[in-house]
């Protein structure tokens, strides 16, 4: 593995006093030292890829024996982390298990979705239409009635119901506002159900595909999201429409476990959060998504202690419930006092990194895509020492959306900046991408996404050992100095923001 020169201010060797003193001297006029002027970092030559490989080749064991997956409430998590647990005790760390207590949605039998007139049709569950989770159950058959099914703000106001027959299914476009706000005036107008339909404004499969959607809180009525297919067809068939949706759905309480550890070294009152989660997806062992930023986040944590004292304390942590919305993580901030939430430095958060059709991403910290939140202070810099890192080694980058998809959605919440890595998940990979990084155009940057091909086989080495060395160097970084991100005086003030999806669930 390489080694650069963009980012700690660890300093040691003769060599480097004449750096170390010319920083002195900085810091006497008032200057401050950066990242950018620091000598080499150690830690990517320590976390080596064949490492992090065994890692995967054990967890993908512990799946492979146990049903085939690591997904919540299975063996196979239970395992997992007993492993991880193993390892980081074997390193030296005092591990914990992070238990929470939640309300989980689940359906009890397969739903249904049909056009009775004018034609009759079964629209296929997971091809056609998926219900959206928190969907209330019901067995409905009524007239259809689209809702200004032709605006972005359909189904968006109270307004767009005027004259809306009571009891009909509404019908409306995925579009600016949230789900559950589409649902909330629906139920208001007297209508039976809901059904929302993508928009189809891009080729990305979760604009073209049927909508895999979130209403946050159980609903008032059945709520199913379709293809912008179904949705035109259901728009033409006019007046006569009956449409029949059938959902049999309840929310339950569950636990889950997150998996906890920190440095016995380092200040107490700023702490670095390097999380990346645990758990899989039923369909399958999980191993890019996220077995391999699991791995990289425990061979980087079994590493760090030989580097010696930290400055600021590391806290590794391996998240519980994230394929079921984020829970672990979520649960574990909110779970927080506002002290201990101030205590935070920052979160680096790592999930997917080893994509088999990569894109080499960083999370936008400076908020300049259209579909990012705008991020708490101090995410930039995160988003800048990884420019640099890879800058330094001569291989392209992209940012990639702050959008709500992964674990750091509860540290955003809580104002805590927040930084990290993506290869790429269901997104498909563009001409001008193949143009940086190969591959193939056309395809999903992962095309084994949460599928039962999601295995060793399908890991792409090069991107993994890459973002594997970029962790390392961030979080010997952030152990020794995090200045350019929270500076000395910290003020985080909790707040709330709207992202457009929880996990793979769209919100909007």
């Amino acid at each position: 593995m390489r080694r650069t020169s963009s980012a700690s201010v660890r300093r040691n060797g003769a060599a480097k006093r004449g750096v170390a003193g010319a920083a002195a001297i900085a810091l006497a006029l008032g200057l401050s030292a950066s990242p950018a002027n620091a000598a080499e970092t150690e830690l990517p030559g320590l976390v080596k890829i064949g490492k992090v490989r065994k890692h995967l080749e054990n967890l993908n064991t512990i799946a492979e024996y146990n049903g085939g997956n690591r997904a919540h409430g299975t063996a196979g998590y239970d395992v997992a982390a007993k492993y991880v647990v193993d390892q980081l005790k074997r390193a030296g760390y005092k591990p914990e298990r992070n238990e929470y207590e939640f309300e989980s949605w689940v359906e009890r039998t397969t739903p249904e979705f049909a056009q009775t007139k004018p034609e009759a049709r079964d629209f296929a569950n997971g091809e056609d239409f998926l219900t959206m989770r928190y969907s209330t159950s019901g067995d409905v058959t009524a007239p259809g009635v689209p809702v200004n099914a032709d605006s972005n703000a359909s189904g968006c106001a109270a307004a767009d119901y005027a004259g809306f027959p009571k009891g009909a299914v509404a019908v409306v476009k995925r579009g600016t506002c949230l789900f559950a706000e589409k649902e909330k005036f629906a139920a208001e107008a007297g209508a039976s159900a809901l059904v929302v339909f993508n928009h189809g404004a891009t080729s990305d499969p979760a604009d073209t595909g049927p909508v895999n959607g979130d209403l946050s809180a159980t609903s008032t009525i059945p709520v199913v999201g379709a293809t912008p297919e179904v949705g035109k067809a259901l728009v033409d068939a006019g007046e006569a429409l009956e449409l029949r949706v059938k959902v049999d759905s309840e929310v339950v309480s569950d636990t889950g476990y997150n998996i906890v550890a920190e440095t016995s070294t380092g200040k107490k009152d700023n702490v670095v959060v390097v999380g990346a989660h645990l758990d899989s997806v039923e369909e399958g062992p999980g191993i890019n998504d996220n077995g391999s930023g699991t791995a990289a986040v425990l061979e980087t944590a079994k590493q760090l202690p030989k580097l010696g004292k930290q400055k600021n304390r590391v806290r590794f942590a391996f998240w519980g419930t994230e394929e079921l919305g984020l829970i672990g993580s979520t649960e574990y901030v909110e779970n927080l006092t506002q002290a201990q939430r101030d205590k935070i430095a920052l979160y680096l958060n790592f999930d997917m990194i080893g994509s088999n059709n990569y894109a080499r991403q960083i999370y936008d910290g400076r908020g300049e895509l259209d579909g990012s939140v705008p991020p708490p202070s101090g995410s930039a810099a995160i988003q800048k020492l990884f420019e640099e890192y890879y800058d330094g080694r001569g291989l392209p980058h992209e940012p990639t959306e702050f959008s709500g998809r992964s674990d750091y959605s509860g540290f955003m919440n809580a104002g805590i900046p927040s930084g990290g890595l993506f290869s790429g998940a269901d997104a498909i990979k563009t001409e001008e991408q193949v143009a940086k990084y190969g591959g193939t155009a056309g395809k999903p940057l992962d095309p084994y996404y949460h599928s039962a091909e999601d295995t060793l086989e399908n890991i792409n080495w090069t991107i993994a050992d890459d973002m594997t060395d970029a962790m390392a160097n961030s979080v010997e970084t952030y152990a020794d100095s995090t200045l350019p991100v929270n500076g000395v005086l910290r003020t985080k003030e909790a707040r709330t923001v709207e992202f457009d999806r929880r996990a793979d669930h769209w919100l909007r």
